[in-house]
């Protein structure tokens, strides 16, 4: 299934995006990169779909084959008969566990860091669509940055506020641009200003460039359309452990990626369960019925985990709750589907 789907994306996408590639003058080795990461990205998130169509269509095989028959009239059990599925899928989802963990936060990093220097404005939308920034760094700092270009390494309109214990104002600094350097781990501040607030009168320091440290590093100035994606599973730990220390607003978001990394594995369990019990009876339209059914479970999946997905990022509701509502209503599925298949 990956083999006939995954080419068959990469085509529809070189045919959407080939004229921007060609005016932005992207390098053969930077489009190979993206559509390595392309096939790890979107197998992941169609993962338990490609298992679901698979099994299906291997075993409505064996249906219209009238093999199922043969096998439960020798007294084979259904139960014994699903069996060799679970083991199948128990290989695959911890397969999958582990490319969620560590493979595909690279691969995404990969994907939307190409999109957004050679696709979408060649990086300019990119700073339009992450804009306004605000972050408490530490008890006493706050920073903010109108917008924040990844791959540039660089925020606009950045400031920095220093509080004193009696939260009053004690100085403030900004600058039009501040980027990132990594070779020595410093920022360097254009058109710095920096204004400490006095008793009588105020300080004012300012120049065209200024290179400094500060204690906060690029993840507080990331946004957060797809930072939680493009981390592994142990920094995303600490990454949320770090925003919940913080009181970010985004923090449904980031808990919903993490939640999904364990979702998806079981996912395949529920649906190996249902694909089995679709395609194991014998029916009049043969394959094609199986996979018609398939098919529009499959779409009523995906329908349910995006809808439950994006209510989970934008409203109140339990993060937890809203990312295993889908595995939930299937699972319950998947039970009543197997009692009538073993009847």
């Amino acid at each position: 299934m990956l083999l006939m789907f995954i080419p068959i994306g990469i085509i529809i996408d070189i045919s959407e995006k080939v004229n921007k590639m060609i005016e932005n003058k992207v390098p053969i080795k930077e489009i190979a990169i993206y559509y390595v990461d392309f096939t790890v990205y979107f197998a992941n998130i169609l993962f338990p779909i490609f298992l679901f169509l698979s099994i299906i269509w291997f075993t409505s095989k064996l249906a219209n084959n009238t093999e199922i028959i043969a096998i439960l009239s020798s007294g084979i059990s259904f139960t014994r008969f699903l069996r060799p599925y679970l083991i199948g899928a128990t290989f695959v989802s911890i397969f999958a566990l582990l490319m969620g963990f560590f493979l595909v936060p690279k691969a995404s990093e990969g994907f939307k860091s190409f999109r957004y220097m050679y696709l979408i404005g060649n990086g300019q939308n990119e700073e339009r669509d992450n804009s306004d920034i605000y972050r408490q760094i530490s008890e006493n700092d706050y920073i903010y940055a109108s917008s924040f270009n990844a791959i540039s390494k660089m925020a606009f309109n950045f400031s920095l506020e220093h509080f004193s214990k009696g939260d009053s104002l004690d100085y403030k600094i900004t600058a039009d641009r501040i980027k990132w350097n990594e070779k020595d781990s410093t920022y360097s501040l254009y058109n710095y200003k920096k204004r400490k607030i006095g008793k009588w009168n105020d300080i004012i320091e300012s120049s065209e460039k200024k290179d400094t440290v500060y204690n906060f590093d690029l993840k507080d100035l990331t946004p957060v359309v797809y930072i939680a994606e493009t981390l592994s599973y142990t920094d995303l730990l600490a990454f949320i452990k770090k925003e919940k220390a913080r009181g970010s607003t985004n923090i449904n978001i980031y808990l919903v990626v993490l939640y999904k990394k364990y979702s998806i594995p079981v996912a395949a369990f529920i649906l190996t369960i249902i694909a089995v019990a679709v395609s194991s009876m014998k029916r009049r339209g043969g394959m094609g019925a199986n996979l018609a059914i398939g098919i529009l479970l499959a779409f009523a999946f995906v329908f349910l985990d995006k809808i439950f997905g994006v209510l989970a990022e934008k409203s109140s509701a339990p993060p937890i709750i809203a990312v295993w509502i889908p595995n939930l209503v299937f699972g319950i599925l998947a039970i009543y589907l197997l009692r009538n298949a073993k009847r």
